[in-house]
């Protein structure tokens, strides 16, 4: 095998979790070419050639365990996709809580093999998580399914900043404990992407950063250009990379910390405050 085969995914099973549409369909386009044994969840109708499908609603604690058995293991890359716009009834489980389910069960039964990795879909809403750190291990530490959903009710955060804020917290508090099972866990925090989901809420999505995306001379990102570090960061080239969170944003926030691009640094300040 020659050093650059570290990149595909030959002989490897993928599961992508909201694989149908946006960017985890062109993940799914991605491992296809890379050469995985694909499986694909997703509540949206699965129209990929070449993959197994399997429905499940990210919403419902049975469809996840139903969805999940269904799917068996070994899962040598296990990519969590599944995403919704705030207004979405039972956003702060098809964000989060369901995809948290879905890899418990998994780990319980052994699904996720030493040498396996997970990447998560979170968003540039998420950036703030250290500031946030003390309430969001007050909510991580509710590992029930129904105990989590309640939580974010009662406190007002069943929405689709915490949900972000959430699996960054989460991927960085279970990294270490994963990493003695062999497994690594990353997330990527994607800026505006032009995704059906983006385009339905536009006005808010893809106006963010405009500003600094016209004075650079560069677009919003395309599906693709999203899926490639998720697949990356899930390959075993990135094997020593563990418990990160990418940010994937043509350096949008970067600039506004260093004051490279000044408009951007009171945003960054903003979602850097606590919520």
């Amino acid at each position: 095998m020659g050093s650059f085969d570290a990149f595909n995914y030959q002989g490897r099973r993928a599961l992508v979790v909201g694989g149908a549409t946006g960017m985890g369909a062109a993940v799914t386009d991605v491992l296809v070419d890379a050469g995985a044994d694909v499986v694909v969840m997703d509540r949206a109708e699965i129209g990929h050639q070449g993959v197994t499908p399997i429905a499940v609603d990210m919403s419902d604690k049975a469809s996840i365990e139903a969805a999940t058995d269904e799917c068996g293991g070994p899962v040598d890359a296990l990519f969590s996709c599944a995403g919704v716009a705030d207004g979405t009834p039972g956003i702060e489980r098809i964000n989060f809580i369901g995809h948290r389910h879905m890899i418990d069960r998994m780990l319980d039964a052994d699904m996720l093999p030493s040498g396996s990795a997970i990447a998560m879909i979170s968003s540039s809403a998420g950036f703030g998580w250290e500031q946030n750190l003390e309430r969001l291990h007050e909510f991580l530490d509710i590992r029930d399914f129904d105990g989590a959903t309640a939580w974010t009710e009662e406190n007002g955060k069943a929405d689709y900043i915490w949900s972000k804020l959430s699996i960054n917290a989460y991927v960085a508090r279970e990294a270490f404990g994963l990493l003695k099972r062999g497994i690594r866990i990353n997330a990527t925090m994607p800026g505006p992407t032009v995704t059906p989901l983006a385009q339905a809420h536009a006005d808010m999505w893809l106006t963010f950063g405009s500003d600094y995306r016209e004075a650079a001379g560069v677009e919003a990102s395309t599906p693709l250009e999203q899926a490639y570090p998720l697949v990356f960061l899930n390959s075993r080239a990135a094997g020593g990379i563990t418990g990160i969170t990418m940010i994937a944003d043509h350096g949008y926030f970067t600039s506004g910390i260093s004051k490279a691009f000044e408009p951007a640094t009171p945003v960054v300040g903003f979602l850097r405050s606590t919520f």
